[in-house]
């Protein structure tokens, strides 16, 4: 059970015994899965809590009981043995002065009000649905209707203290139905990483039982889309059909890469707690086809945005990115490395291919007046006459930093983490380079000669304005192209000028931090979340918002009635995270899936 002040012993006693019959009222098979108080042996990766058995029936579910059309021969297991003693990732801090604290704690508050904001609002105008809309203050359902807000919200509500508002939402969540959808087709990657990987992590950090048992849930409903004749799955998955277990399904031959390639972190500690090698060998099985074709496609080392899993192709398409679509599969090599203990050296060299591809192929150094030492993550595009790199950088590519950091350390490759923070260094500066202080989607940039030679050519930028504005007549004005498309100075291009909340950047900055121990992180972060709050903020929460380059008659950008639950999931966290103390969720203890839940890492 989760641990609590006295003051509040009794009252959340009366709520589990509430729960707990609600339970066994709906399904008197249902059971709750209580951590045990002992670890694991010395020899097992599983160094947290020791495994309950794996045959647990999943409460008001029918996805275990389907008929299988496709049963395996045999299954794939997580590694055993004693977990390897990997390098340290967080930097040592030493005590800073009384006074720095006080301002990091003053400014962690101020994350902390903007969070219980938001929770305020969602709870009572939206609860129980998949998101609030933070303009007109209603609910709305965009991920199956399984509260994705509150579920994804969880680790959050655990990290930043908010214990009655967890123990509340843990106990609601016991009224989610996974057996049914307000969706026609489930995305797996999406409920992956917001629904399984959020009930891992709040499970992980408080030990509450009704979590894993719910996340068993959607483990046997995702499982049901590996139901394929070469356990493949269907990604966009038509679960109607699927439920009834009648009609026979096959894996599509059109899939995005990251949707395949980003699911190995929630399964494996899925397999890791419950004992159940199922999950684990579902992943195994990807995992070998990656490391099968890695030098095989059109950037070796590198997998293209779309992949053929009926045949299991990998080869045939030539678009490259490490942004979307793509993002997540090259995040969790070294995340699965840690998470496995190191004793899966597949993922070691997946990460160091991969990133190796990346640096020669999609890494750019932009050109600026200033020379700022930054980097970026671009595109690629590969045929039979050879590889041509595109400037486009995304604010989802700003992951990179993180990953590179992340994977330098663990890895001991010195040179990754400086490629980490140049990359980190880059989409602040990204940030800082924008009038609202926020950095948008898809921006084009004018890439340098050479990493080497970054010297700013004036009539370089022009030309490349030109050209990305179709406008190559000597009669074209370059000033008034640059006023009419509302071009700060070094961007050549906006191609998509939203900000939806994103935590693509502050995730890196947070990662930085930690590694490098540079306070300079903390105020970079600190103008970052000011910037946000400034612009994003409404009545009942914060909206993402369609053109970061406009302004209204409130001076502001115009918003969408929109708040993603990675709102609160992510960016809040990220944030708040970069101004606690440095063991709170520890890179050493915890990975965070692409939905920054904190999965424990075996010790």
């Amino acid at each position: 059970m989760i641990l609590l002040p006295p003051r509040r012993v009794l009252i959340f006693v009366a709520l589990s015994c509430t729960a707990l019959l609600l339970l066994y009222q709906l399904h008197d098979r249902a059971t709750l899965l209580l951590p045990q108080s002992t670890p694991t042996s010395e020899g097992s990766p599983q160094a947290t809590f020791s495994p309950p058995k794996p045959t647990v029936p999943a409460p008001n579910s029918s996805w275990n009981s389907r008929q299988t059309h496709y049963p395996l021969q045999r299954l794939n297991h997580v590694p055993t043995g004693k977990p390897k003693l990997l390098p340290l990732v967080q930097h040592q801090f030493t005590p800073v002065p009384v006074q720095d604290v006080e301002v990091r704690l003053s400014r962690q508050q101020e994350v902390k009000q903007a969070f219980e904001r938001c929770w305020t609002s969602y709870h009572a105008r939206a609860w129980m649905r998949d998101e609030l809309s933070p303009i007109s203050g209603g609910g709305r359902d965009t991920f199956g209707g399984w509260a994705a807000s509150l579920v994804d919200a969880l680790d959050t509500l655990w990290i930043m203290g908010l214990k009655d508002e967890f123990n509340e939402a843990a106990l609601a969540t016991a009224n989610i139905d996974f057996s049914t959808s307000t969706d026609d087709t489930i995305n797996i990657f999406e409920t992956t990483i917001r629904y399984l990987g959020g009930f891992l992590a709040a499970y992980d950090l408080s030990g509450e039982g009704l979590l894993l048992t719910k996340a068993i849930e959607v483990g046997e409903m995702v499982l049901a889309a590996f139901d394929t004749p070469n356990h493949m799955p269907i990604t966009r998955w038509d679960w109607k059909k699927a439920a009834g277990g009648i009609e026979k399904q096959v894996a599509p031959d059109f899939m995005l890469v990251s949707e395949l390639g980003s699911l190995s972190l929630e399964f494996t500690r899925l397999s890791q707690l419950t004992g159940d090698q199922r999950w684990y060998d579902a992943i195994d099985r990807i995992t070998t086809l990656f490391d099968q074709q890695q030098a095989k496609t059109k950037i070796p080392g590198l997998w293209p945005v779309v992949i053929n899993p009926r045949n299991q192709d990998m080869t045939v398409d030539g678009s490259f990115t490490l942004g979307g679509m793509s993002d997540s599969l090259y995040e969790y090599f070294a995340k699965e490395y840690a998470l496995l203990g190191g004793l899966a050296p597949t993922y070691k060299k997946l990460y160091e291919q991969s990133t190796a591809a990346s640096i020669e192929y999609l890494l750019f150094r932009p050109s600026t007046p200033t020379g700022a030492d930054i980097l970026f993550g671009g595109d690629a595009r590969a045929d039979d006459t050879g590889i041509v790199q595109e400037p486009r950088t995304q604010h989802l590519t700003c992951f990179a930093g993180g990953m590179f950091a992340l994977g330098g350390r663990l890895f001991s490759i010195p040179e990754h983490v400086e490629i980490g923070r140049q990359l980190t260094d880059g989409c602040i500066w990204a940030y800082e380079n924008m009038p609202t202080g926020v950095m948008p989607e898809i921006v084009h940039l004018l890439p340098c000669p050479s990493k080497a030679n970054c010297a700013w050519d004036q009539a370089r930028y022009d030309a490349a304005v030109l050209e990305r504005a179709g406008s190559v007549s000597a009669n074209s004005n370059i000033d008034d192209i640059i006023v009419q498309k509302r071009l700060p100075p070094c961007f050549v291009d906006i191609d998509d000028r939203r900000y939806i909340l994103r935590p693509e950047a502050i995730e890196s900055v947070f990662i930085l931090h930690r590694i490098t121990g540079d306070p300079l992180y903390q105020e970079k972060a600190w103008q970052m979340f000011q910037s946000i709050r400034n612009i994003t903020t409404t009545e009942f929460a914060n909206a993402a918002l369609s053109d970061i380059t406009l302004t209204g008659v409130d001076g502001l950008p115009p918003k969408d009635d929109r708040m993603e639950s990675f709102w609160l999931a992510e960016t809040l966290k990220y944030f708040y995270l970069i101004f606690s103390e440095p063991d709170l969720i520890s890179l050493d203890e915890y990975v965070f899936n692409t939905e920054a839940h904190p999965l424990r890492r075996p010790s």
